[in-house]
């Protein structure tokens, strides 16, 4: 992390702020690309405007309005591309290769959907509602996997409908149900057991998921159940052999969300393998799978330094194939879960700027004297208002995430100033953008681009103050195409029952 930067000069002579974040250096070009937070593709053309596979900004905002998420297909493809095969590469000699589940809660769609196939990989959903859309994708059911710490019976039917693959169960009593349902139809279900293992993520708390007191998984930890001197995790496998509807494939564990620091994966890896290989001399059975989940960081910010997936596959490699060697086991077919590390990057939200006001804002560390030896106590914050806001991308305001922007419409040869981009709704806390240096003449009209859009803000999109959810446009090869279509005032109001039907 840099030091705070309160005396950086750039080249047009423009002074850092005291109110930016220590993090926040003053950009050499603030028109420049930080390739790690952008999708392969986009570029800036020989008019300044950003463009996605060659299509300029100013053409999808014509075809397709404002706000808009702009998602590189090719970008997605290849990133999913290279999970499967840096994985399939470092887990050759160990288990033949890695099962590559696609995690659906971070954006799904059917055109998606079938992009996962297509690349060859697997795609693990957590709801009915997702299922079916991977149904309508076309998905094989073995290639299914469906998580949740609270399915409903009909969401457990319709997983055995389609004949998924694995049914990740996150509870005794998860588990019991599962193997009534199963009974009474007379089929057998395919389970994993998620297990917490007591790994602290260095993340965000809301999404930091392998410490105990949370909602998902069976615990690893001793004597938390009735049956003293068992763990919930031991006591689930214990249970689930004895079920002769429920095939019990294996274990699996997800420590967390945007998670760069490689040491809780190789924690958590060595934890599981040493309790699978406790289970099966204990019980007499081979648990053949082992998911080791996901939650690789990506670039939201300059100072984000992503791994790539080779990297992350050769390291958890590693790990595996000595853990296994000192328990004298043979390793259990792997498998993962990237979601946001394959389809953040891939993707942008396009605003267009609004209203634009600047506050004077008492600095937050000692202030610097000015030229005329006076100390200067407050300075200026500038809020750059879009046409979005926390309805398409929730996330600042749940997990104080920090994003970038950028001047999509045109480069600009004005000094940095700090700002803030915030959106349109009545809400103090609508923050798009914490702090970004942007240039001092944008103004109303000009479009503005918030890289690694792709997860988790179409998902969690909402109509606050009736404003309709932005569609998502798939850019490829020159030309872009409706994936998921924008609402209209129409859609906002077709569910309204009305006073005439009281």
């Amino acid at each position: 992390m840099s030091e705070p930067n309160t005396v950086q000069q750039s080249p047009n002579n423009a002074a850092a702020s005291p109110l930016a974040p220590e993090w926040l250096t003053l950009p050499e070009d603030v028109n420049a690309l930080h390739s790690p937070m952008w999708a392969e593709g986009v570029r800036r053309n020989d008019d300044g405007e950003l463009t996605v596979d060659g299509v300029p900004v100013s053409e999808l905002k014509a075809q397709f309005g404002t706000p808009l998420f702009v998602m590189s297909e090719g970008d997605f493809r290849a990133r999913a591309r290279s999970f499967k095969d840096a994985f399939d590469a470092a887990f050759e000699d160990i288990c033949g290769g890695v099962d590559v589940y696609y995690a659906g809660k971070s954006f799904l769609c059917t055109a998606v959907a079938s992009w996962v196939a297509e690349e060859g990989l697997r795609l693990d959903t957590c709801s009915g509602g997702e299922l079916a859309v991977a149904a309508r994708a076309g998905i094989d059911g073995a290639n299914l996997g469906l998580h949740g710490n609270n399915k409903s019976d009909a969401e457990i039917n319709r997983a055995l409908d389609m004949k998924l693959g694995r049914i990740v169960v996150d509870s005794l009593d998860e588990l019991e149900r599962v193997a009534k349902i199963a009974s009474v139809r007379g089929e057998t279900a395919k389970v994993m057991l998620r297990l917490t293992p007591g790994v602290h993520a260095h993340t965000h708390e809301f999404i930091a998921t392998a410490h105990e007191d949370q909602k998902f998984g069976l615990s690893m930890a001793g004597d938390t159940t009735e049956s003293a001197g068992l763990s919930a995790a031991e006591e689930a496998v214990a249970a689930a052999t004895s079920y002769s509807n429920v095939e019990l494939l294996g274990l699996h564990c997800h420590i967390g969300s945007q998670i760069f620091e490689p040491d809780g994966f190789a924690l958590a890896a060595v934890k599981l393998l040493g309790f699978l290989a406790a289970m099966q001399t204990k019980y007499s059975i081979v648990l053949p799978e082992l998911d080791l989940g996901g939650g690789y960081g990506i670039a939201y910010t300059p100072v984000d330094t992503p791994r790539p997936p080779a990297e992350i596959a050769q390291a958890m490699a590693a790990v595996v194939r000595s853990k296994c060697a000192e328990l004298g086991i043979t390793s259990p077919r792997i498998s993962i879960e990237p979601g946001r590390a394959i389809v953040g990057t891939s993707t942008f939200t396009l605003y267009e700027v609004g209203t634009l006001k600047t506050v004077r804002v008492d600095a937050p560390v000692a202030a610097p004297v000015d030229a005329g030896g006076n100390q200067n106590v407050t300075f200026p914050r500038r809020y750059v208002s879009v046409d979005g806001g926390m309805s398409d991308n929730a996330r600042p305001v749940l997990y104080d995430a920090d994003y970038s922007a950028i001047l999509a419409s045109r480069t600009s040869d004005a000094a940095p100033q700090l700002s803030r981009v915030v959106g349109k709704h009545c809400e103090s806390g609508d923050i798009v953008v914490r702090d970004v240096y942007l240039p001092e003449d944008v103004a109303a009209g000009d479009l503005l681009a918030v890289p690694g859009t792709g997860a988790y803000c179409w998902a969690l999109s909402s109509n606050y103050n009736y404003l309709a959810r932005p569609g998502v446009v798939a850019v490829r090869n020159g030309s872009a195409r409706l994936i998921v279509r924008g609402e209209t005032e129409e859609d906002l109001l077709n569910r309204d029952m009305g006073v005439a039907n009281v």
